[in-house]
């Protein structure tokens, strides 16, 4: 046995030890089901700061991403602004939900919504919304997972072999512990997640000969022919160093394949969207509850995820997956002549997501242990996202399935009982789908962060909007549903030539689809649908948030500049206005006009990164949107579970 792979399994061990013992740990300190499923409400600030980040940066993000940027340029790395747009999402309603489940009692967001609106439909649409994104995630960080193992062990362990002893291992911590033993081995898994991203963009960097040598060999890939996208139309620019355009009313990828690539202003925008379903999940709400207070939630927002996670993903990653081009994985520029070395020729063959174990391999034989120490990072990575969607998920099928319309009267032992075999039924569900049906795999995934948008509207008549009522949010959120699958791969593969559109029509996302579908229903629904009483009802539930989370008089002033940076920042950082930067700092075909010796576009994504953390600071603290409440909340119940309500 090599040096590499002792040290890979000694790593390996060594960090699903930890990972058990904190299941045992969490199973001894689970008395209740609030204890089981929210950890008691009494997460320390420093666990959900680390814990919230992993969940949230999941090995997409190490695996993923870095391949993604690889095969389509710097045109999908504006996809590295989700370190912003995700915890926006929490900004907007994380603090209220808070308050909400600390005053009422709740443990899943099925039971802040059906108390909230006094109807379990939108119970039931948040479950389903729960599987569809759990499932399909839990399923690709699997599969990867395998991937992992696979080119890491040197094809001593098989991809199904990997992906199923991942599987019993995070089932068993996670049965065990439920979401306190999730949110303890998270902690680790954010410091590995992060470490590993900057050691690889290190690595990278080494290989191509440092960052000017990195720069100045992309110069010469951006005057190449003959790339995946080509060139941008009208500006003719490559298409890795430009965004193609504002808008392209194209059918839709499977019908028509947008020219100059597939990331223009609006695809980005939208994808952002998508990507906000993280924090609107089910799964964060339960996050939400599960926190002694607010205090925790402006630091992860703004501190460890949209700079910590952001600096690692817009410096190190970036390089990772441009970096690819020279090091041998692009046969374009391997035949130009190029390339600076031939380190990773394999990626052409086993395709972009393997990107980053190539990386890895690369330490083989220099530094063996390092190699054992990544691959914990990469598992970290995927692991981390999976068991906290396996505990909540499973979480919300025991209370808002199991114990609401079966076994009202069940103990806190029986539901945690419950919980654990939920825990087995949901893992086994990804694990089937990973392994046996990859093809669906893919079409599911697609479908999970849009998915998870769709909750936008549920949240946002809890947090803000007492106007909208049970029918139009309830009928709105199954429209959303069926129009994300209408614009997804799903809808082409359930109907095929039927729809004159492909995946993603107009370069728009199907996030924006299934919520431009979920507002056309619910809002003339709601409006056709009010009922004083059921209006006072929801209002019992604003007034109580305005008089502990509204914003104090003194600030009120703050409200239009709130309003003017966020639409600025979307606009020309994510949005339409993101064409801007493909030459403003010089143009892409010529380095002696790079102001900052890096590509305009690579430029102005930094510049918006630090521009972006400064948005969220004001929102989060100056705008007191995330921190602690004006007023102390004091609970009416510890759990809804055990009232006659």
């Amino acid at each position: 046995m090599s040096a590499k792979i002792t040290w890979l399994m000694v790593f390996v061990l060594l960090y699903w030890a930890y990972c058990i013992f904190w299941g045992i740990r969490g199973a001894q300190l689970a008395k209740t089901a609030s204890d089981y499923f929210i950890s008691g409400r009494k997460l320390p600030m420093w666990v959900f700061v680390l814990a919230a980040t992993a969940t949230s940066f999941s090995g997409w993000t190490f695996m993923g991403h870095p391949g993604l940027i690889y095969r389509d340029g710097f045109q999908y790395a504006y996809a590295s602004f989700y370190v912003i747009t995700i915890p926006f999402t929490g900004v907007m309603f994380l603090k209220r939900q808070w308050i909400l489940g600390k005053r009422f009692g709740y443990v899943t967001p099925g039971e802040m919504l059906a108390d909230y609106f006094k109807g379990d439909m939108v119970r039931i649409l948040t479950v389903v919304v729960a599987l569809c994104f759990s499932i399909p995630y839990l399923g690709l960080q699997l599969a990867a997972s395998g991937k992992l193992f696979n080119v890491l062990s040197d094809g001593m362990w098989g991809v199904t072999t990997g992906t199923w002893v991942l599987a019993g291992i995070v089932a068993l911590y996670v049965g065990l512990g439920g979401l306190r033993s999730v949110a303890y081995v998270d902690t680790l898994q954010c410091v590995l997640l992060w470490f590993g991203i900057v050691a690889i963009g290190f690595i990278t960097y080494d290989l191509v000969g440092g960052w000017a040598a990195l720069n100045s060999q992309l110069a010469e890939v951006a005057n190449l022919e003959g790339t995946r996208w080509g060139r941008t139309p009208g500006d003719n620019y490559s298409a890795y160093f430009a965004i193609p355009g504002v808008i392209q009313f194209t059918a839709g990828l499977g019908k028509e394949t947008p020219v100059g690539g597939l990331w223009t202003g609006v695809m980005v925008l939208t994808y952002m969207f998508a990507l906000m379903g993280i924090h609107s999940s089910p799964a964060f709400s339960m996050w939400a509850f599960s926190n002694k207070s607010p205090e925790p939630f402006a630091p992860q927002q703004v501190w460890a995820s949209s700079f910590g996670i952001g600096f690692a993903l817009f410096l190190f990653t970036a390089a990772q997956g441009m970096g690819a081009h020279i090091l041998g994985a692009d046969e374009v520029v391997n035949a130009a002549g190029l390339n600076v070395s031939n380190v990773i020729p394999e990626l052409g063959k086993s395709g972009q997501g393997n990107l980053v174990p190539h990386l890895i391999n690369t330490m083989g034989d220099t530094a063996p242990w390092f190699v054992g120490l990544l691959a914990v990072c990469a598992l970290a990575a995927m692991q981390s996202t999976g068991a906290a969607y396996m505990s909540t998920c499973a979480s919300m099928l025991t209370r808002d399935i199991y114990k609401k319309f079966f076994s009202p009267k069940m103990t806190h032992a029986e539901q945690k009982f419950v919980g654990r075999i939920c825990v087995v039924v949901v893992v086994g569900a990804a694990l089937l789908v990973a392994t046996f049906s990859k093809d669906a795999l893919v079409l599911l995934g697609g479908l999970a962060v849009a998915f998870g948008f769709q909750m936008w509207v549920p949240l946002a008549s809890v947090c803000y909007f007492p106007w909208l009522t049970r029918q139009g949010v309830s009928w709105g959120l199954l429209a959303g549903i069926i129009g994300v699958m209408l614009t997804e791969s799903i809808g082409q593969q359930l109907f095929g030539d039927t729809l004159p559109w492909g995946r993603w029509p107009w370069t728009m996302h199907s996030a924006f689809w299934g919520m431009f579908v979920q507002l056309i229903v619910c809002l003339p629904i709601s409006a056709m649908t009010q009922n004083s009483r059921d209006r006072a009802h929801r209002q019992k539930y604003h007034d109580f948030l305005a008089d502990h989370a509204g914003l104090p008089a003194s600030k009120q002033s703050l409200k239009p500049a709130a309003w003017i940076i966020t639409i600025a920042w979307l606009f020309f950082g994510i949005g339409p206005g993101a064409v801007i930067g493909n030459d403003i700092f010089g143009s892409p075909n010529d380095i002696t006009t790079w102001t900052f010796g890096i590509p305009s576009i690579w430029a102005w994504q930094i510049l918006f990164w630090l521009l972006g953390t400064g948005m969220m600071w004001f929102l989060a603290y100056k705008m007191e949107m995330s921190t602690m409440p004006r007023k102390s909340v004091s609970a009416l119940v510890e759990d809804i579970g055990d009232t006659a309500r």
